[in-house]
């Protein structure tokens, strides 16, 4: 009598199912399975045999346990896109011509039917929107009158102490006192550009550059002068010393840690240097350090701040990648240029909003704010990821892609046929929006062959879709 056919024991046919979902596609790597209670109920199977199940396919190499989180798709090895190479802007300052482009782009980016691969802001299902609108209540309750009232700068002093006591963690032991509040990260380094350049002034910047940054230079009729920026360490600091030996420089304004769009994180010892080089010099440093706290690694990059001994550096930040972007809180820590800078702001914006900054404070104050820094960096990291594999998959043959540790932004470079303008408009015409890389350069005629992708949206099959659909017009424009 021949052999009997094996009959798959009762584990294995979960595990089966599981495993023809993976390579359908219908479960992809990163994906979190149900928890061993819920498949256990779905399949109605017992918890012995889901586990019996999982296990079984993590010794295969389909899924993998993540402590305390539980049960993951393996994500499949895919060859790594090159990334994009140093840029090379031109080596002349240049008056900014950015806003009316920007302004066309960002129509996109606001219309509510459009799916959002351009902005720079996360999605609200990553924020703590209801704790932050019961604080928002409770202090509305509680204020009466002082809720209306102008809040006169230096600003909140309760959100200036916890600033304070979150600058150990910048590497920067800073007082309240040294604090001044501000509406939003854009107001705080206009007021820092105010300080200390003229019209017509030169500041030097990183290249590409963020849109925000460009318009602000633009609107107070100073020059940019491009530095060349590594997608990997940031700015390039002998380029940067090359330049300040050929021309007097206003301020230099970086952003350190994740910068925008390109997601590079300078070195601690290039920080070192940049903040030794400009002191040198008595050019001042302005600091963007806006995405400090979206780091991927185990620590928080050091602000350049925190090197600084002369009060040379400005450091500028806010809680709109974090917390909450329509409550526009920000701040500045001007150093020697602090009595300047208060005043600046009197004189512009008389005072910021009373209570937002008041919420945010009490929020950092009770503990919150690191629990959902944590939850925010897992799920940021786990997003890029995904994007960075989905333009592997759906992107023509040729285009590079930055590997930021922190943010939420993804620097990527096209074929050098494909027209990011071009990309743009087709894009919107079938409802995704995405961020050009001309809007990136005081000169319009620069990064033709980039875009900028948004990682902030929690992915989904809308928006892998998205995706796909953006690599297919890439690859139309080859």
């Amino acid at each position: 009598m021949g052999a009997l056919a094996h009959k798959p024991k009762l584990y294995e046919q979960v595990a089966e199912r599981l495993s023809d979902a993976i390579a359908a596609g219908t479960l992809r790597g990163g994906d979190r399975l149900p928890s061993v209670r819920q498949l256990s109920l779905r399949e109605r199977v017992s918890i012995s045999t889901v586990l019996q199940a999982y296990l079984h396919l993590e010794s295969v190499g389909l899924i993998e346990t993540r402590p305390q989180s539980g049960h993951y798709v393996r994500r499949r090895e895919r060859p790594r896109l090159a990334e994009p190479q140093v840029s090379q802007p031109a080596k002349s300052a240049t008056p900014v011509t950015v806003s009316g482009l920007v302004s066309q782009v960002y129509r996109a980016m606001r219309d509510p039917r459009v799916i959002q691969l351009g902005g720079a802001w996360p999605a609200t299902e990553l924020l703590p929107v209801r704790r932050l609108m019961r604080e928002l209540n409770i202090l509305t309750r509680e204020s009466g009158e002082l809720g209306i009232l102008y809040d006169a700068p230096p600003g909140c002093l309760e959100l200036r102490q916890q600033l304070a006591r979150r600058s150990l963690d910048w590497g920067a032991a800073l007082s309240a006192d040294d604090f001044i509040i501000t509406c939003g990260a854009a107001e705080a380094i206009h007021l820092g550009l105010l300080a200390v350049a003229r019209t017509g002034d030169t500041i030097a910047i990183e290249s590409p550059a963020y849109y925000g940054t460009l318009q602000n230079i633009e609107s107070l009729g100073l020059k940019a002068l491009e530095i060349p920026c590594s997608p990997r360490h940031g700015m390039e600091l002998d380029a940067l010393q090359a330049a300040l030996e050929r021309r007097r420089v206003a301020a230099v304004l970086v952003v350190p840690s994740f910068s925008n769009p390109v997601g590079s994180c300078m070195p601690e010892e290039n920080r070192r240097r940049l903040v030794s080089m400009l002191e040198e010099r008595g050019i001042p440093l302005i600091e963007d350090d806006i995405y400090g706290d979206l780091h991927f690694g185990p620590e928080r990059p050091r602000t350049c701040k925190s090197f600084d001994t002369t009060g040379n550096v400005m450091l500028c930040g806010s809680f709109s990648k974090t917390l909450a972007p329509g409550f526009r809180v920000g701040y500045v820590a001007p150093g020697k240029f602090r009595e300047r800078v208060e005043l600046l702001k009197f004189s512009h914006t008389v005072a910021t909003a009373t209570l937002p900054p008041l919420a945010i404070a009490r929020f950092l104050e009770e503990g919150g704010y690191d629990r959902h820094l944590r939850a925010l960096r897992r799920g940021l990291k786990a997003q890029v990821e995904r994007m960075a594999e989905a333009v592997a998959e759906f992107f023509p043959e040729g285009t590079r892609v930055a590997r930021p540790e922190g943010g939420s932004l993804l620097w990527v470079e096209l074929p050098p046929t494909v027209d990011a303008l071009a990309l743009h408009e087709r894009a919107f015409a079938v409802g995704i929006s995405v961020a050009p890389g001309p809007i990136f350069s005081a000169r319009t005629d620069s990064y033709r062959n980039f875009i900028r992708l948004s990682c902030g949206q929690p992915w989904t099959p809308r928006i892998e879709a998205a995706v796909s659909s953006l690599g297919c017009l890439a690859r139309g424009l080859v």
